[in-house]
C-alpha cells in the first residue's frame, strides 16, 4: 500500500467521514481556501489509481468511495513511523511524546488506566 500525499490524505478524511461523496461535496467539506473543483477532481483520480477510492457513475458525474478503511491505513502509517522513526520500540515513542507533548498528570493517567485494562486484558486470554 503506498502512502498518501497531505492532499491525497485530507480527502480521504472527507470520504473516510462521508463514507461517499461527490468532487462537489469534498471541495465543500475542505477548509478555506478551497482548492478548485478540477484540483479536487485530478487528486480524486489519483486515489483511484493508487486504489484507495472508488467510484460509481451516475451519467457524467461520479461519487465517490473510499477501498482502503481509515483504520487498515492508519495501521501501515502507524508501523512506517514506529519503524522509521523509533526503531520499533513502542517505549521510545511514547517517552518522546510523553515529553513532546508536555502530556498533564490527567492525559498519563489515562494512558496507564489504557496500559493496566490492556495488561488485564491480556492475562485473562
Amino acid at each position: 500500500m503506498k502512502e498518501l500525499t497531505r492532499a491525497e490524505e485530507q480527502i480521504m478524511q472527507i470520504l473516510w467521514k462521508k463514507e461517499k461523496a461527490f468532487v462537489k461535496e469534498i471541495v465543500e467539506a475542505l477548509p478555506e481556501p478551497r482548492p478548485a473543483y478540477t484540483t479536487v477532481s485530478t487528486i480524486v483520480r489519483i486515489l483511484e489509481k493508487k486504489g484507495f477510492a472508488g467510484h460509481k457513475a451516475f451519467g457524467k458525474t461520479h461519487q465517490y468511495f473510499p477501498l482502503v478503511e481509515k483504520k487498515t491505513y492508519t495501521k501501515k502509517l502507524f508501523k512506517g513511523m514506529l519503524s522509521g522513526y523509533f526503531g520499533n520500540s513502542i517505549r521510545q515513542m511514547v517517552s518522546f511524546f510523553s515529553r513532546e507533548k508536555n502530556l498533564s498528570v490527567s492525559d498519563l493517567e489515562e494512558l496507564k488506566g489504557i496500559i493496566d485494562e490492556e495488561i488485564r486484558r491480556q492475562k485473562v486470554s
